[in-house]
């Protein structure tokens, strides 16, 4: 199946370059939402540590968080897709931000026991559903306004993923300081950027909805719609599989670490969380790099550089001589994945059909999560002696599994077209 770069019939007012300045109603609504994503990810568990106490319930509530996430990708891009981003993005935040804000409450006038503990699992597992609706409908946004940013797309993807990293580095420190005062002021943190979530979504642009194609009939949603419109587009299909093999090593590179800086190199904890903090600003660094190579070498050209260094430092990982080599190598690597992401955000934007965005993008997200969870079973099953030989095998791996890709892409015609976008139909 040929797939234009852009649709051939114009898909009306939703997918119009929104008036106003992208920075108010695309970038300040992505950022505020990516912060409370942030800490409502990384801080929840925390919460449950300082209200309970009990490690083996912090990574229960981490689980429950995460379960409803994954539930929720199927419902969310379905819902984006058939009721818009804007008031999907509304709703979520604005639940998210009475809930949070309600159990602050409770938190503060309850003492120490079993209903406190109920409320803080429960707390962690609502907010992640809810927190999944609002990055869905965020991602829809930006795709809508990346591919009618006359050939800007790959700089609009560049400052989301920029933004999203960002607040990854904020949201975690901003929760550990806030925490410090007591699990209330960081929810009350967390509900305040909630509400200004859902204040700035109503003024995003509205994303093209799936009663909107032609004929003015939907189709079947769900997954079903997802795993349609991905196999129409074999080109994303290609790099979502070499990147989800890509993230099976990411996975357990960073599953393993802990163990590896602790007990190979004996550093502290505090060495993890540095080691990073220092990867997530090199990644900072190849993203805006990113905005501009792509202008000279495309999608493609950029791909197979940041594959080919995220393949040679992976394969160099396990045999670090030091913590400082270890450090360079693993930053190296979460850089290069910096513009493997740049190259899928970009591509993901420009081909999928506006009116099925929602749930591809929810599709493609389970791909790429998936080898997560492997990776965690593959580190609980190896012998510490054998770990070093597990993550060699996984780089080889991955390394074969990007060769393969860039060599199936090398000719292309959407990613090289997407090189040198042609001009978007009247």
């Amino acid at each position: 199946m040929t797939v234009s770069l852009y649709e051939v019939r114009p898909a009306g007012r939703h997918a119009a370059v929104p008036t106003g300045s992208l920075f108010r109603r695309v970038y300040a609504p992505r950022a505020c939402d990516a912060l409370a994503y942030s800490m409502a990810t990384y801080a929840m568990p925390l919460v449950v540590l300082a209200t309970t106490g009990s490690a083996s319930l912090t990574g229960l509530a981490f689980a429950l968080e995460w379960i409803p996430r994954v539930a929720a990708f199927s419902f969310a891009g379905d819902l984006v897709d058939r009721s818009g981003a804007a008031i999907v993005c509304f709703v979520a935040s604005l639940l998210r931000a009475l809930l949070v804000a309600g159990a602050g409450v409770v938190l503060f006038m309850l003492p120490r026991g079993t209903t406190e503990t109920v409320t803080v699992m429960a707390l962690a597992a609502v907010t992640g559903a809810l927190t999944q609706f609002s990055f869905i409908a965020n991602e829809a946004v930006g795709a809508i306004v990346s591919r009618r940013s006359e050939g800007q797309s790959h700089k609009v993807q560049s400052v989301l993923i920029g933004i999203d990293q960002t607040a990854t580095l904020v949201g975690p420190a901003l929760g550990g300081v806030l925490l410090l005062t007591g699990p209330t002021r960081m929810l009350a943190c967390l509900s305040v950027l909630s509400f200004l979530s859902a204040g700035l979504a109503l003024q995003t642009p509205p994303t093209p909805l799936r009663a909107g194609r032609g004929g003015g009939q939907g189709t079947g949603g769900g997954m079903r719609e997802g795993w349609s419109t991905l196999r129409s587009l074999p080109s994303l299909r290609r790099l979502v599989i070499g990147l989800a093999f890509s993230n099976l090593a990411l996975g357990l590179l960073q599953s393993a670490s802990p163990v590896l800086v602790e007990g190979r190199f004996g550093r502290s904890p505090a060495a993890v969380g540095t080691l990073w903090s220092v990867a997530a600003a090199a990644t900072l660094v190849v993203i805006t790099c990113c905005r501009f190579a792509l202008n000279r070498a495309g999608l493609w050209g950029v791909g197979v550089i940041s594959g080919t260094v995220a393949a040679a430092a992976c394969l160099a990982v396990p045999w670090a001589p030091s913590y400082a080599g270890y450090t360079a190598l693993v930053a190296l690597f979460m850089a290069a994945d910096g513009g493997l992401t740049v190259v899928l955000r970009t591509l993901r934007s420009l081909i999928i059909p506006p009116a099925a965005f929602g749930t591809t993008l929810s599709l493609t997200i389970l791909i790429l999560l998936l080898p997560f969870p492997v990776a965690g079973v593959v580190l609980a099953l190896t012998p510490p002696p054998y770990l070093t030989d597990v993550m060699g095998a996984c780089a080889v791996v991955q390394a074969l599994t990007l060769l393969i890709t860039f060599v199936r892409l090398r000719r292309d015609p959407v990613l090289r077209a997407t090189a040198n976008p042609v001009p978007r139909e009247a």
